[in-house]
């Protein structure tokens, strides 16, 4: 888990639980039903719009609160405050992308894939329990992605603008770079960001709850009490019993992040609910490292995402089945073998 700045994925069976970054999956729990055809993007700048009940339409998320914020909240928003100024000061949260000083060959690109998409930090369906590190099977999406955005009460009205603008663009960064229809629909979503606080712990589980009736108290047990260690989490539910194919998502943002750290979730969480749900700590450069150098999506996780999602690649296949698609793929965006 990644401590400092965000958690990892975790796929749970039947379903997946991720934490901005592990993957485990849990036992049989039913499949979601098949959803519906897209509908057209929400338009960036436009008033924040309430994001519908993903079975009957209806208008479910609270309207901004004109309560004054806890004393928890603001000392949590303070403490995050602190981490991001802290991490800039040093260099890190950087938003490059890499350049000439982040050199990578399609050697270090095969090697950070397989421990970034396959490899799996934590045990299946044993929560947080760490796994013994060997290498999983490839977990994606092979339906369409499409995304919503819901907000607590604590998110005032800016914010959600704000909020809502920053996911439309990298959504479609992701459906550009994967060339796999990922897109923004807040009614029949499949993919729920949720940006929560810790003044709307109430309405948490139960939102996770109507969104996805399926889950298993013990997956929802993972928001209860959650250290502030944990930046953001997604979890991406298998479309089938121990399946490897993502069918469902929710993400959840700490709304007391400051602006780069609340990006950054943005772009970790999202990726991470596509199936690069580990870390490595030599993938450079890369979001998918521990040591907070890099905040935003760069290239060399472009080239994972592009990877992954190249059709050759099916849900379930293990790594010596994905190596020789992986590597022909490496050598081919970095410029031939090193």
């Amino acid at each position: 888990m990644r401590v400092g700045r965000r958690a990892r994925q975790l796929l749970l069976t039947g379903f997946a639980v991720a934490a901005l970054a592990a993957c485990e999956i849990l036992p049989n729990e039913p499949t979601p039903p098949e959803d519906i055809p897209q509908v057209a993007p929400t338009r960036p700048r436009a008033a924040p719009q309430p994001a519908p009940s993903p079975t009957t339409g209806i208008d479910t998320t609270p309207a901004p609160s004109t309560a004054p914020r806890s004393a928890a909240s603001r000392e949590l928003a303070a403490y995050y405050g602190r981490l991001q100024q802290d991490l800039l000061v040093q260099g890190l949260l950087r938003t490059d992308g890499g350049g000439p000083d982040t050199p990578f060959t399609d050697t270090m690109l095969v090697r950070n894939f397989e421990r970034i998409a396959l490899a799996e930090e934590y045990a299946r369906g044993a929560g947080f329990t760490r796994s013994s590190g060997e290498l999983g099977r490839i977990k994606k999406w092979n339906g369409p992605v499409r995304i919503s955005v819901d907000f607590g009460a604590s998110v005032d009205a800016d914010q959600r603008i704000t909020d809502q603008a920053q996911v439309a663009r990298y959504v479609a960064r992701l459906a550009r770079v994967t060339r796999h229809p990922v897109s923004i629909s807040q009614s029949n979503a499949n993919f729920h960001v949720l940006f929560m606080g810790e003044d709307d712990s109430d309405q948490l589980k139960p939102r996770i709850r109507a969104l996805v009736p399926e889950i298993s108290d013990s997956a929802l047990s993972i928001f209860d009490n959650l250290p502030r260690g944990i930046h953001c989490l997604v979890l991406a539910f298998s479309g089938s019993p121990n399946g490897y194919d993502y069918a469902r998502a929710v993400a959840l943002i700490r709304a007391e992040h400051p602006d780069l750290l609340r990006q950054s979730c943005i772009h970790e969480e999202l990726a991470q609910g596509l199936g690069l749900g580990n870390d490595s700590p030599t993938a450079r450069p890369s979001i998918f490292n521990d040591d907070d150098e890099f905040a935003l999506l760069t290239t060399h996780d472009e080239m994972l995402l592009k990877i992954l999602y190249d059709p050759r690649l099916k849900p379930g296949m293990s790594a010596d089945q994905a190596r020789p698609i992986v590597r022909e793929l490496a050598a081919r965006m970095t410029g031939g073998p090193s």
